[in-house]
């Protein structure tokens, strides 16, 4: 048997609900956080079980601060300069001496005195040859000429091969002089992005840095990337400058990127700022981070109650990623000194709980909104009746 609702109940089930509604925080609470550590992965639960580390005078030391990039003399070391080997589209130079009395490609110039038939030889240039498709050039009298690949030294022995018993005694000399396949890109935050043709002189960063104008912003304040067979490496400007080794030969197809403040953290909760916060590759420590965000926002957050999220990397090669929560109670004057010490990393997660009282008093802020309506509405439904 069905019982109709009086309006009196409807409003009452309504004022239920938003009552119920209002208990609800925004977020997770500090002790479900603090409970996260305990639960074990599952089945239902695939995820790494969560580490949850409180951060006070007692543990400062246990936490493991960010691993630095490596630097670049540890892992870009090494290259041989480039540009002394031929690719297609390379634009050659060969030059051909042949020994007086020259048969093939004409003689010395007239000189008297003895012994000055070599010292007054004249060099026959061939026309700019580019390195074809095909990978080859082709020079006079020596016929078809494989040149990609090939070293200019290996070139000149071939050009010098195919002129025997043609020229007499020929020497051969080879150059490039316009390189179209040794070269490497430079972009980001640097006056003008360009592509810099590399040379057996073996040009480093700060050369094709210097050859695009420099860098925009402070030096201090500026990431280098470098980007080598798919895997990127990162290092401060200013550290390339200070150490010389960094300063490293740059390989062909390298691309050089400038970088202005390439790290960030996500702030979420109860802070004066919600937002995507970027920083600087020399790092943050807490403290900055929290004044960037222009702190706690008064009367919502429990200083107690703040977080950071983090992944740390694995600490056997080919192991998993582990989520990592750090725990900071700023009710305690020591974690003060702790958070301008504690470093910041890519990605950070930081997250501030509602106060326990914040929470009270948007219940009680609901609930004043709702009674009153309730009231008026009670009011209207018994006069009706």
């Amino acid at each position: 048997m069905l019982h109709r609702l009086s309006p009196l109940h409807g409003v009452g089930l309504l004022a239920g609900c938003l009552l119920l509604a209002a208990c609800q925080p925004y977020g997770p609470g500090r002790q479900s956080i603090l409970k996260a550590g305990t639960v074990p992965a599952s089945a239902n639960s695939p995820a790494a079980e969560i580490r949850v580390v409180r951060i006070s005078a007692d543990t400062a030391s246990s936490y493991k601060p960010p691993a630095p990039w490596p630097a670049f003399a540890d892992v870009l070391a090494g290259v041989q300069p480039v540009g002394t080997t031929v690719g297609k589209g390379d634009v050659l130079e060969v030059t051909i001496w042949e020994a007086p009395p020259a048969t093939l490609f004409g003689g010395p110039a007239p000189d008297g005195r003895a012994g000055a038939g070599i010292a007054t030889s004249r060099p026959t240039s061939v026309p700019e040859l580019m390195v074809g498709p095909e990978g080859t050039i082709m020079v006079p009298f020596a016929g078809t000429i494989a040149a990609a690949g090939r070293s200019l030294h290996e070139i000149e022995a071939e050009v010098v091969k195919r002129l025997r018993g043609k020229a007499n005694a020929p020497q051969v000399q080879v150059r490039v002089v316009r390189n179209a396949t040794a070269t490497v890109t430079v972009v980001g935050d640097v006056s003008n992005s360009a592509r810099v043709a590399l040379t057996p002189r073996g040009e480093r960063i700060l050369d094709v840095l210097a050859q695009v104008g420099g860098v925009k912003p402070p030096v201090n304040l500026t990431t280098i990337q470098v980007t080598r067979d798919g895997r990127n490496h990162r290092m401060l400007m200013s550290a390339i400058i200070e150490r010389s080794e960094n300063n490293i030969v740059l390989a062909r197809d390298d691309v050089v990127t400038a970088l202005f403040q390439p790290y960030s953290f996500t702030v979420l909760g109860a802070a004066n700022r919600n937002d995507e916060i970027r920083f600087e590759a020399f790092g943050i420590t807490l403290s900055q981070a929290l004044g960037r965000i222009g702190g706690l926002q008064d009367g919502r957050a429990n200083p107690r109650g703040v977080f950071i999220f983090r992944w740390e990397e694995p600490t056997v090669p080919g192991g998993q990623r582990v989520p990592v929560i750090y725990s900071f109670d700023l009710k305690d004057p020591t974690v003060y000194f702790i958070a301008q010490q504690f470093q910041m990393a890519d990605k950070d997660l930081v997250y501030i709980t509602n106060a326990p009282v914040a929470e009270l008093q948007r219940f009680v802020s609901i609930v004043s909104q709702t009674i009153l309506p309730i009231a008026t509405v009670t009011t209207v439904i018994q006069q009706q009746d």
